[in-house]
């Protein structure tokens, strides 16, 4: 079976009665009123969203069972995951982020830099984080210019490397 996916991260509380601030990671944010319940990593806890509308760059979501500001505060960070097959087929280009993580990561030259360990946002764009070997770990935006490529057939993601990164060693601390 298929590693879940993380769709959403819940945020602080938003005003007295138990709503929150809801982090979609799906194309459609509204999407994940209609995944069902929704779990934490491990299954030990479901959340069903009974309402949500957008504000901003989140949503603004209630959660059944959550009616108080106080029980919503104790939410914040958790990250909200779906099983794979309740998610929509990729088309050919497309792919989940999930699914890169742990592709071996290559510069344009077919030299190894490390593998995917991470894609990360904190608001300004998707990063792509790749760890190497040894040493520290290599943060990159995540735009077609920097990663033109992605195989996974193949088992990589091919990186344009900027200039200012290329001349140094990417294998040190």
């Amino acid at each position: 079976m298929a590693a879940p996916i993380c769709v959403a991260r819940i945020g602080a509380a938003h005003g007295v009665r138990g709503a929150v601030k809801l982090w979609t990671f799906t194309q459609d944010p509204l999407a994940v009123k209609r995944y069902g319940a929704l779990t934490t990593k491990d299954g030990a806890r479901q959340f069903e969203v009974e309402s949500a509308r957008q504000a901003r760059d989140y949503l603004v979501a209630t959660l059944k069972g959550i009616t108080s500001r106080d029980e919503a505060e104790r939410l914040n960070g958790i990250e909200l995951y779906v099983a794979r097959e309740k998610l929509p087929a990729t088309d050919e280009d497309e792919y989940y982020h999930a699914d890169l993580i742990g592709l071996a990561a290559v510069t344009t030259a077919d030299e190894p830099l490390g593998r995917v360990v991470a894609i990360h946002n904190f608001g300004a764009g998707d990063i792509i984080e790749i760890a190497p070997p040894d040493g520290a770990t290599l943060l990159l935006p995540f735009t077609n210019a920097v990663v033109p490529t992605v195989d996974l057939a193949g088992g990589r993601v091919v990186i344009e490397l900027p200039e200012e990164i290329e001349g140094e060693d990417t294998h040190s601390g």
